[in-house]
């Protein structure tokens, strides 16, 4: 038998193991016959999937999770290899039901369990209600919803199978609870607000089974999608007076993912917004 470890030397990308259709019945139930061998895992370590993690915020919590001795899955639809023999990227849009699917058999396949799941991937668009297209209500649901309830439906199921219990957290948005006429983004309180609501919502349906369920709803945070010319405005929009920075979101999550009495938390790292203005 191969050393685990020497079949993870290589940079790691999972290959997909099921077609780009997958039916409801498929969805629901889940199987994972074909991950129940080749698991290359070190003992008590933990797994956790992360989407959307290609930049920004998604690839720091990969950082986050690997520092504290966590293997990991990473997703988005333009990520690569990982020279890491402890992450496993596998490409596509989150927003396709196989895709997901082929997240979670990857992280049981090459690790042997999942233990969280970050929902991170997400799309925000804001422009005035009357503004939006067709084409941007299909994109923000399929990856801010639809994305969602696949995933979270695969992961939870494998957790269960394990039996000891897992975390499910998502990344959301402050404007959910504080519209703001300056950022006018309904879309984006539509889908990311039900994923604050479906976050309690799961908390409750699984607290008597060890799986705990929360989210993070960050303010404004310096990433690639704002340039450094809109840094001083959009600072303003806080009342401490500044913008958040990706690690203030990482430590938020994993906060919560060290903190097992905490379940349906909806934790505002926004600078004051959600309290007021």
């Amino acid at each position: 038998m191969a050393d685990p470890a020497s079949a993870r030397a290589s940079p790691r990308r999972a290959e997909p193991i099921c077609g780009t259709t997958l039916d409801d019945d498929h969805l629901i139930r889940a199987t994972f016959f074909e991950s129940e061998t080749n698991i290359m895992t070190t003992v008590n370590q933990k797994v956790a999937v992360i989407t959307g993690a290609s930049q920004g915020i998604g690839a720091a919590l990969v950082q986050g999770y690997r520092k504290q001795g966590w293997a990991v899955v990473a997703n988005s639809r333009s990520i690569t290899a990982s020279d890491d023999a402890e992450v496993v990227t596998v490409a596509g849009d989150i927003a396709d039901p196989a895709v997901a699917r082929n997240v979670i058999d990857a992280a049981v396949r090459e690790f042997g369990r999942v233990d969280t799941l970050v929902n991170n991937a997400g799309i925000f668009i804001a422009k005035p209600f009357n503004d939006y297209t067709a084409d941007d209500y299909q994109t923000l649901v399929g990856v801010n919803l639809t994305g969602f309830v696949t995933t979270t439906q695969l992961a939870i199921a494998q957790m269960l199978r394990q039996g000891d219990g897992g975390h499910i957290v998502q990344v959301t948005t402050s404007l959910v609870d504080h519209a703001n006429s300056k950022v006018p983004s309904v879309l984006a309180s539509l889908t990311k607000g039900g994923l604050q609501s479906a976050t309690k919502s799961l908390a409750i349906e699984f607290a008597t089974r060890g799986v705990r369920v929360n989210a993070v709803a960050p303010g404004i945070i310096q990433t690639p999608m704002h340039a450094p010319e809109t840094y001083e405005g959009l600072a303003g929009l806080h009342p401490v007076g500044r913008m958040g920075t990706i690690s203030d979101i990482v430590d938020g999550v994993l906060y919560l993912e060290n903190a097992p009495f905490v379940t349906g938390e909806i934790l505002h790292i926004d600078g004051g917004q959600s309290a007021g203005h």
